[in-house]
């Protein structure tokens, strides 16, 4: 036989091997079971026709035929990825996208009916047998009757169910039913009793009891967006579904066996707050969640695109070679992990204002993973950086740098093998490209827990000041970045503030570049996390310096400047020199017009000026600040809406006593005063 024959017993072995490799798959999802199972069963059913076309030795396959196979080949794959995605796939997606995959299981079954009505069993000498098989195949799209009247209407309705009333019959009132109870708790911001026996009976039906569920749907609705690309609006709306099931979950069931259940974490919540007994538990902000695992996040990290993640969680996302960010679907530039201190020292701050122990990071080993050849070569290069020679010196801290930036257990191995204290001796050279190298390369080696403390103690803060006050740009930004990484220890921040950081970090905030301006302002934050710190940063002139970047074209620094004022306008100190700077306007307009965070932010700044001062409360009233203060606690944050309503509380109460004291003297001036006249006669 020729090349076509020898080509389609190619195709139908291939064939074979993909209908096999559908009927092992199972477990479909409780919305789309029933039609998964159905098509699935009828796909098993080709097996017969397929081998015996494999078998045929002595007539030749048709043209027609072997390209009706292709085309099989074509749909049977596209049948295969649909019926993964009905086993792997977010249970709420499927409910709330059904439209779109009741489309794309029509547009399947078309491709199947198409390809098995070009193959010509007649032409085959296939047995009658076999026939019957394969005409019980091509009768399948029948089975999408059920599914496709969710999105027929009227007359196409009668149409389609006159036609297929034998196959089917009548729509699966559950489906109509789930999908309801989904937009009508996604819909509703008050849990009320029907309510609660919404989310019940959703929970049952999707099989979503316990958290280790809740944990897989979570994973499986990120996977599918990625696979889908839909936008970041509907990826929130079925993020906020699965936190309103997750609540009820956690509520209903206090002794699970979940995360955030220890050491007495709350769980996570859509703005209430859950009640056991009589002690109100506080939930989880959003933004101290993981979004792909809705716990309060340990170890967040950020990836290319901005958005921050637990760690082991977006790794695992990785490890499944994802290439785009889970929340906004961009393509990521990089996999490198940039920890969140920030986020982590506000998560701290969060839990203690909370009474709730803060969640501890997965503590590293402290030991090295490295190779023989590779603990040789860092001893090699640690000779080199005592050489004396600069030449040596630049490539070796040149190469050390490296190192570090990529593999943590390189810099476990760098600091055993004693590199720090020769890095840090090495500060204070007058050769910018080993200065650059070396304050890079403590950077790196200062991402890993356990060097933190060590670079501290040899003696490295007053090496970092020297070269964050007179190295280059690029080295100015490394040492902010490395004074911010050394932060997150609590004493490194009363150390680093005694050592006189504060003030080169001020200026760097104020002339660097925009990365040397976002390194300033980070350090900052967090060192001003320490009480002690703060009224050194008022006295450096950080107030002018974030006040002029509130108001600069383009605002590309409003966050980081609201947030450093919100901590700051707790000390006597900063809040007399924040309301001499004029604020009341600006703080007023971003809580008009800022982005929620900015907006909350903006409002606990005001609520420190207000505090004991009429002089602001009387400026923000006349600027109009009530009504966006009414917006903010209907719209805002949940610290946010606490701020707004503290404010208004306050407004209000001095608007009334202003009018209270108005109303005395207006009284006052009415009284009837002694006359004249009646004086005189009484002399």
């Amino acid at each position: 036989m020729g090349e076509e024959e020898k080509g389609g017993g190619e195709v139908v072995e291939i064939l074979i091997k993909t209908v096999n490799e559908i009927a092992s798959i199972s477990d479909y999802r409780y919305t789309v079971k029933k039609q998964y199972c159905n098509l699935a069963r009828r796909l098993k059913l080709l097996i017969p026709m397929l081998e015996e076309i494999r078998d045929i030795k002595d007539s030749i396959i048709p043209q027609q035929t072997l390209k009706a196979l292709a085309m099989l080949k074509q749909a049977l794959d596209s049948a295969k990825d649909l019926l993964m995605f009905g086993c792997e796939g977010s249970k709420i997606y499927l409910v709330l996208e059904r439209e779109q995959i009741m489309n794309k299981y029509h547009e399947v079954t078309a491709k199947l009916e198409q390809a098995l009505s070009g193959i010509s069993c007649e032409s085959l000498d296939i047995s009658d047998e076999v026939k019957e098989q394969v005409e019980q195949v091509n009768i399948m799209p029948c089975d999408i009757c059920g599914f496709m009247l969710y999105a027929l209407h009227n007359v196409e309705v009668e149409l389609v169910l006159a036609q297929f009333r034998r196959a089917k019959g009548r729509v699966d009132a559950n489906d109509v039913e789930l999908y309801e109870d989904l937009l009508s708790i996604y819909n509703k911001t008050n849990d009320s009793a029907s309510d609660l026996a919404v989310l019940r009976r959703l929970c049952e039906k999707l099989q979503l009891m316990g958290i280790a569920d809740l944990t897989l749907e979570s994973l499986a609705l990120h996977e599918m967006v990625a696979a889908t690309g839909d936008p970041e609006e509907s990826i929130e709306k079925m993020s906020m579904l699965l936190k309103k099931i997750k609540d009820f979950v956690q509520t209903e069931n206090p002794n699970l066996d979940a995360p955030a259940r220890e050491k007495n974490l709350p769980p996570s919540g859509s703005g209430q707050a859950i009640v056991d007994g009589s002690h109100q538990m506080p939930v989880i902000p959003d933004d101290f969640r993981c979004p792909i695992s809705l716990e309060l996040m340990k170890d967040p990290v950020i990836v290319s695109t901005g958005q921050t993640y637990e760690r082991s969680c977006i790794e695992k996302w990785l490890g499944a070679r994802h290439d785009t960010c889970p929340k906004t679907q961009q393509k990521l530039t990089s996999t490198a992990l940039t920890p969140n201190y920030v986020l982590r020292s506000l998560i701290a701050q969060w839990c203690e204002a909370n009474g709730i122990e803060p969640p501890k990071r997965p503590s590293s080993s402290g030991t090295s993973n490295c190779s023989p050849a590779e603990h040789a070569k860092i001893k090699f290069l640690l000779h080199k950086l005592t050489s004396g020679c600069l030449e040596d010196q630049r490539s070796a801290t040149g190469e050390i740098r490296l190192l570090a930036k990529h593999n943590a257990d390189n810099r476990v191995a760098i600091a055993q093998a004693g590199a720090i204290p020769l890095l840090v001796g090495l500060l204070s050279t007058p050769d910018p490209c080993i200065q650059e190298h070396a304050i890079t390369a403590l950077l790196n080696l200062s991402i890993c827990e356990d060097n933190k403390g060590s670079i501290v103690s040899a003696g490295a803060v007053p090496g970092i000041v020297h070269v964050l006050k007179k190295g280059s740009m690029a080295a100015r930004e490394n040492a902010a970045a490395t004074l911010f990484s050394l932060s997150v220890v609590d004493e490194n921040k009363v150390t680093i503030g005694s050592l006189g950081a504060i003030p080169p970090l001020v200026t760097l905030l104020s002339e660097g570049t925009q990365r040397g301006k976002k390194d300033a302002a980070t350090a900052l934050f967090n060192l001003c996390i320490y009480q002690g710190n703060k009224g050194k940063a008022v006295r450096a002139g950080v107030v002018l310096t974030l006040m002029s970047l509130l108001t600069e074209t383009g605002g590309r620094m409003v966050d980081e400047a609201l947030a450093i004022l919100a901590i700051l306008a707790s000390h006597p100190e900063g809040k007399a020199t924040i309301g001499a700077a004029e604020a009341v306007p600006v703080l007023v307009e971003v809580i008009r017009n800022g982005s929620p965070r900015n907006r909350e932010n903006a409002a606990a700044v005001l609520v420190h000026l207000c505090s004991g001062d009429q002089r602001h409360m009387v400026e923000a009233q006349e600027l109009g600040v009530m009504g966006p203060l009414v917006d903010l606690v209907q719209n805002g944050t949940d610290r946010g809406k606490r701020k707004a309503q503290q404010l208004l509380e306050c407004i209000s109460k001095f608007l009334e006593q202003q009018n209270h004291t108005q109303a005395q003297i207006e009284a006052h001036i009415q009284q009837p005063q002694p006359s004249s006249m009646a004086n005189s006669g009484d002399s």
